[in-house]
């Protein structure tokens, strides 16, 4: 079983900036790649980014791109995602998903198997 956290969300200004946090616990996080989704009040969750097992590739949504960056951190069950120049609708509980290995089809929550509880972004205008 593999345990998913997520940390670092909070209350920003628009154009400001936050770095979120999935750490994961109960496996090699080595071998899993890792997906971001979001979900704001009324809306569906969304696919936001996705970062492939070795790190070699990542996805992002057309919305945050040039904006948001996924890395993984030194300590292999650690990704983050950077978000800079914050617009109010990012505003959104924003979760963390892993599977092993990976799936092509990387921006549908259905091909993850452990996902975190979420963290909640404001960004107020």
């Amino acid at each position: 079983q593999v345990h998913v956290v997520e940390s670092g969300g909070g209350l920003v200004e628009a154009g400001g900036s936050l770095r979120l946090s999935c750490e994961a616990s109960g496996r090699s996080f080595s071998r899993y790649s890792t997906g971001w989704f979001r979900q704001a009040p009324g809306k569906e969750r969304e696919f936001v980014a996705h970062i492939s097992w070795s790190g070699a590739s990542q996805h992002y949504i057309d919305s945050v791109k040039g904006r948001f960056t996924i890395s993984r951190g030194d300590a292999e069950n650690t990704v983050y995602l950077q978000m800079n120049s914050m617009k109010p609708e990012d505003t959104a509980i924003y979760y963390c998903a892993v599977v092993p290995w990976g799936s092509s089809r990387y921006s549908e929550h259905s091909s993850y198997d452990y996902w975190g509880q979420g963290t909640q972004v404001t960004v107020s205008s």
